[in-house]
């Protein structure tokens, strides 16, 4: 039998403050004061902590859906649907299975369950592997060929899926990864179209939605992007009008209902530390994915889900089952849904032997799987198939955490080694995930919270630690709600019971509606939401990181934010007060972003001239609008991300001081003329690790420019 494939990676081609007026502020300090529970600190006579970790329980990340933890299943793999597999899915509480696995489904032809040029195991074709999904509880999530299917072959998949045999099958994707083809110079993935460009691409998306859609209009079609940051983002081939993802979301978004994203930490060389420092850019990318729909689907961006249906430490080779990536796992399942996505897939649910290394005292079998294959590596063999690997149990801890329909808030930690996440239960309850990736130190975290005030009595607490079989229950007194230790290199999950009468549970008001931006421009922004049962007013807060502060307030279920910053982005949620003044849970959140001035006094023009993953080239232009020559002009920008840099640039002096990047002119430059009468224009050599999304504003002498 042929080594089952992983995903497939390029060679080294390319790296992969609102202002606001007094009367709002004398509101937001009352109701601060008044209504934000904040859990009293550690007794000062105790031994200080090394750690602390604050939990915003008003701050919403979203809510968990019923395909959160998912899992790719591949017809390589024979032990696929095994009934261990069902089982030990069900018990982490996975809700969605991803098939027919990676790039085979660019050879895969379900109804006669072939694969040409691949393997395909006995005992794995489509209704055996729905078989494993019913006994799972789960959702399948199912991959359409377009490398070397049709149009056609897919709707005759969803026919017989969803008619003949009425599995209901929701999530349908439109290949894998298809800019893999070679287009960009590194082909792993099949595709038979002579035109490997993502314009066809685009164009072949409409086709198959249109075919499989008039088969059941209700299914959900997924088209593939490149992570931004990850290569071949930033990358335009010969004759597109751009990179990937502004190539193909221009024609598809008002045709596709999902967007299929790819993640992973790096290459097979990457270790534990690595991965865990390049999962702090994960939010950076996904933030960028949803930009990037709002430009090109407007107000149907919401509508518009993001999925990642891949994710590991690595592309392959080794530090694959140990502990650290049992770390990995559950810390970056829980980024991932915290940051806009609905569904996270781990790849695999078992791969196959690779590398065999040691890593904290045990082998590590090289496996991107969750589970054992059962498999050998010359004399080394993996244990009897379907044992679970420390992935797997990384996972089933975010079970711990939360499930369906409950709602993940903001925690932070102040030290580098230890996460956190936190997840407001819908019975009231809040449950917070330590992540502890000190392999040699146990850490002692103390807890602090605002909109939630626990209760006296301890809190159920579950861990997973070196020499646990399994997630094991931490013994009753050994964890409190003020403070808990966490074992070296393990993750640790508390749940703390409200106090009598505090809470989400004690309003008579319901949970408003997500909030919807119904206009914005340069210094306003209006929003609309959903009512909520028992609400006598409703309360509109933003976010920065675990901090919320009142922003605005409404007795109906809109409202007008005004004096915001031209270009500034903003985090925002509503929550529901009841007659007595009690909160309700916060809605899940709004993110959007101000525009520029249109009459502004002067112009800037940012033009990316190409990009290669990891570097870029721009030219800025400067027009001054006003009745007045400008001289000694400077131009002042702050990158949306904090890995952006200017390396090198001309016509101009650079100096950048983290994200602000102030220019200014060269000795012996001229005065702008009036009226636009004159230009002035500068260039540079960026770096970027991770996202390069355009600045949202310039400014001219301070002044705020407009586009162009």
């Amino acid at each position: 039998m042929p080594a089952p494939h992983g995903p497939g990676r390029p060679a080294a081609t390319g790296l992969r403050p609102l202002a606001r007026g007094a009367a709002v502020l004398a509101v937001a300090s009352a109701l601060l004061t008044s209504l934000v529970g904040v859990a009293p600190a550690a007794s000062s006579t105790t031994d200080a902590a090394d750690v602390a970790v604050q939990v915003n329980a008003q701050a919403s990340l979203g809510r968990l859906s019923d395909t959160a933890r998912g899992v790719n299943t591949a017809v390589w793999d024979s032990h696929m649907n095994d009934p261990e597999v069902a089982e030990l899915m069900k018990a982490a509480d996975v809700g969605a299975m991803r098939y027919p696995g990676g790039s085979y489904a660019d050879i895969y032809h379900w109804e006669t369950h072939t694969a040409p040029g691949g393997y395909v195991a006995p005992g794995t074709g489509f209704d055996s592997f729905m078989g494993t999904v019913a006994a799972t509880g789960a959702q399948p999530i199912l991959i359409a060929n377009y490398g070397s299917g049709t149009p056609e072959e897919a709707a005759g998949w969803v026919r017989y899926a969803n008619i003949t045999k009425r599995y209901g099958a929701k999530y349908w994707e439109i290949g894998n990864e298809i800019y893999g083809n070679g287009h960009y110079g590194s082909g792993w993935e099949h595709d038979d179209h002579q035109d490997k460009s993502p314009g066809e691409y685009a164009r072949q998306v409409r086709a198959y939605a249109a075919a499989m859609k008039a088969v059941d209009p209700t299914i959900k079609i997924g088209a593939v992007l490149t992570s931004p940051g990850e290569w071949p983002d930033g990358v335009a081939g010969e004759g597109d009008p751009g990179d990937w993802n502004n190539t193909v979301l221009p024609q598809v978004a008002d045709v596709i209902d999902f967007v299929s994203v790819h993640w992973y930490a790096g290459g097979s060389d990457t270790t534990a530390a690595d991965a865990s420092a390049r999962l702090a850019r994960l939010p950076g990318e996904l933030r960028e994915v949803r930009s990037q729909l709002d430009q090109y689907a407007g107000t149907d961006s919401p509508g518009i889900g993001i999925a990642l249906t891949e994710i590991n430490t690595n592309t392959g080779g080794a530090r694959l089952t140990a502990r650290p990536n049992g770390l990995f796992a559950a810390d970056a399942f829980m980024t991932a849904l915290e940051n806009g996505v609905f569904n996270v897939d781990w790849w695999n649910t078992h791969n196959g032997v690779g590398q065999i290394t040691t890593v904290d005292g045990e082998t590590d079998y090289g496996d991107m799987g969750m589970l054992s294959s059962g498999a050998c590596a010359g004399d080394v063999c993996e244990p009897a198939p379907n044992t679970p690997f420390h992935p797997y149990f990384g996972m089933k801890m975010t079970s711990e955490l939360g499930t369906a329909g409950d709602t993940m808030v903001a925690a932070a930690s102040s030290a580098q080694d230890v996460s956190a996440h936190a997840v407001l239960r819908r019975d009231g309850r809040l449950s917070v995930l330590l992540v502890n990736k000190n392999p040699d130190a146990a850490r002692t975290v103390d807890l602090g919270y605002a909109g939630f005030t626990p209760a006296a009595t301890a809190p159920e607490a579950s861990r997973y630690a070196r020499g646990d079989s399994d997630i094991t229950a931490v013994a009753a007194g050994e964890a409190s709600a003020s403070r808990v230790t966490v074992p070296p290199y393990a993750l640790l999950t508390v749940t703390l019971e409200p106090q009598a009468g505090t809470g989400p549970g004690a309003s008579a008001a319901g949970t408003p509606g997500t909030p919807k931006l119904e206009g914005v421009s340069d210094t306003t922004a209006r929003l609309s939401w959903t009512s909520a049962t028992g609400a006598a007013r409703y309360l509109i807060q933003e976010r920065d990181g675990t901090h919320t502060r009142l922003v605005g307030e409404s007795t109906g279920t809109s409202v007008t934010l005004r004096n915001l910053p031209p270009g500034s982005t903003h985090t925002v949620n509503v929550l529901a007060a009841d007659a007595s003044g009690r909160l309700s849970a916060a809605s899940s959140p709004l993110t959007f972003t101000t525009g520029i001035p249109s009459d502004a006094s002067c112009a800037v023009t940012y033009r990316r001239d190409t990009s290669w993953g990891n570097g870029f080239v721009s030219t800025v232009t400067v027009r001054n609008l006003s009745d007045t020559p400008v001289t000694g002009w400077t131009v002042d920008w702050d990158w949306p991300t904090g890995t952006q840099t200017v390396d090198s640039g001309w016509n101009a002096t650079f100096h950048q001081t983290g994200s602000h990047v102030r220019v200014t002119a060269p000795d012996g430059a001229g005065p702008l003329a009036p009226g636009g009468g004159s230009t002035a224009s500068f260039g540079f050599v960026g770096a970027n690790d991770g996202p390069n999304p355009a600045p949202t504003a310039f400014r001219l002498n301070g002044t705020v420019c407009s586009s162009g």
